[in-house]
């Protein structure tokens, strides 16, 4: 079977946009285990459970999914072991003021270490930060600089090993993940009488995930709907 492995911010995207539900037939018709770390279940279900109580519905939604099966909580020592291994490697890559910058957390990093322990198929991923270290991290270095009005400096020898290590994952996100259940006829049910309501409703979701957290652009979601339609 395929494996794909999810961060927090697409299960957040889809959970604040009713759209959860998704990822029971979207795993079906996949054919592929959908598998979250321990971490990354601590930061969506334990902590709004039991410290903040921010989001405690929205919890609840995901540990819905848990116990069902959608998706499968892995705590491996080994995949502990890489996600502090590349915690360190991620956040000694820029600093600034005379500091390295905190850029990324434990939870992502830990599954980055499930999707190369696993040898996974896809890793779905919002965040912009983590993608654009994996991917382009020259255009992250010119983000953060501009961010914060000052010179950052980039560790070439860190940012090299990380992309050596990271460099083969295939990152997709919550548009992709909203975009294929549209394909599959998923949301149908959302469809109504008004002109172009097949149009308005992949707007509708696309953006939806796009103001909860997935980055994406306007011009990538304008290019989806011209595909699509």
């Amino acid at each position: 079977m395929k494996t794909i492995v999810f961060d927090a911010g697409p299960i957040i995207s889809l959970t604040m946009n009713n759209l959860l539900w998704i990822l029971k037939p979207l795993k079906k018709i996949s054919n592929a285990d959908f598998c979250i770390t321990e971490q990354v279940k601590q930061e969506l279900v334990d902590t709004p459970l039991n410290k903040t109580r921010k989001y405690m519905f929205e919890a609840l939604q995901v540990l819905h999914y848990i116990e069902n099966k959608t998706l499968e909580v892995i705590d491996d020592d080994a995949v502990r072991k890489q996600a502090y291994e590349l915690l360190a490697l991620a956040n000694n890559c820029f600093s600034a003021f005379g500091h390295n910058m905190q850029i990324v957390h434990e939870a992502e990093m830990s599954a980055i270490a499930l999707y190369l322990q696993k040898k996974a198929d896809a890793f779905a991923v919002d965040e912009k930060t983590a993608r654009l270290l994996m991917e382009n991290p020259d255009r992250l270095h010119n983000i953060l600089r501009h961010t914060l009005h000052t010179k950052v400096e980039k560790n070439r020898e860190n940012l090299i090993r990380f992309r050596k290590i990271t460099g083969g994952i295939k990152a997709i996100r919550s548009v992709e993940l909203v975009a294929i259940a549209y394909e599959k006829g998923l949301l149908d049910k959302y469809l109504s009488n008004m002109p172009d309501s097949r149009k308005t409703l992949l707007e509708s979701v696309l953006w939806g995930v796009k103001l909860n957290g997935c980055a994406v652009s306007k011009r990538e979601i304008e290019q989806i709907v011209r595909i699509e339609s």
